[in-house]
């Protein structure tokens, strides 16, 4: 078989769709001759005329878009059921990201019954309740919080925001609220929000933490995730 012919049989196997890590990861790459399969994947997925995105990071088998997609209820033209995919996607790479950083993980209970492609987000974290690393009023504002990764101690080490539609300004008012904490703080979002995130994060109440807020793309996460094997410094 040609290696698209390969790239295809796997996807098949996979149920018809897999992100690019579970590619590289299941792959059989002993015949293909390359230092850089994962370059020749990503080539291939782009490429090939059978396989469609469904999102950054993530494609599927043409022959299988309509099941595939009523499996995610993603309806083409339907901006608000991407909306609800894109948001426990990007929750569950983000989870799994951490998990290969050797960070636990949590997402807030009203999330945990969603499903992270054929996962529920609440069996991919670590933590069901959040730690108690602090007093109650303020966890009541961090339980909120889409993607929280915790260390060793349980402290939180890093906190995310998937914004895909929804106002930034109320993810950085929840930072704003656990500045005291020594962590990171990240909006997750498409490219195109980025300069609505500048103008928000710019406002002066929100200067004791401008310089602590980082705004990273989809694209950005789906490349990261899709190449951990690579990483030896998670950098956003």
């Amino acid at each position: 078989m040609t290696q698209e012919q390969q790239v295809i049989e796997v996807l098949r196997k996979e149920g018809g769709y897999a992100t690019l890590r579970r590619l590289n990861e299941v792959m059989d790459f002993s015949t293909w001759n390359t230092k850089t399969p994962e370059a020749s994947i990503r080539r291939i997925v782009q490429n090939s005329d059978a396989i469609f995105r469904i999102q950054p990071g993530l494609w599927a088998l043409e022959e299988s878009r309509d099941s595939i997609l009523q499996k995610f209820k993603i309806k083409e033209g339907n901006p608000t059921s991407f909306e609800l995919f894109n948001h426990t996607y990007y929750q569950g790479l983000i989870v799994e990201i951490g998990h290969y950083k050797r960070f636990t993980t949590y997402v807030p209970p009203q999330d945990q019954q969603k499903l992270f492609l054929d996962k529920r987000l609440g069996d991919l974290t670590d933590h069901k309740v959040i730690p108690q690393f602090t007093f109650e009023t303020i966890l009541r504002r961090a339980r909120t919080v889409d993607v929280i990764w915790f260390n060793e101690r349980n402290m939180p080490s890093q906190f995310y925001e998937v914004e895909h539609t929804t106002d930034i300004k109320n993810s950085l008012s929840k930072f704003y609220e656990l500045q005291d904490f020594l962590s990171s703080f990240y909006i997750v979002a498409n490219s195109h929000r980025e300069n609505e995130f500048k103008d928000k994060i710019g406002a002066s109440i929100f200067s004791p933490i401008k310089g602590r807020v980082k705004f990273i793309t989809y694209d950005k996460v789906a490349s990261l995730h899709s190449n951990l094997s690579q990483q030896e410094q998670l950098i956003w």
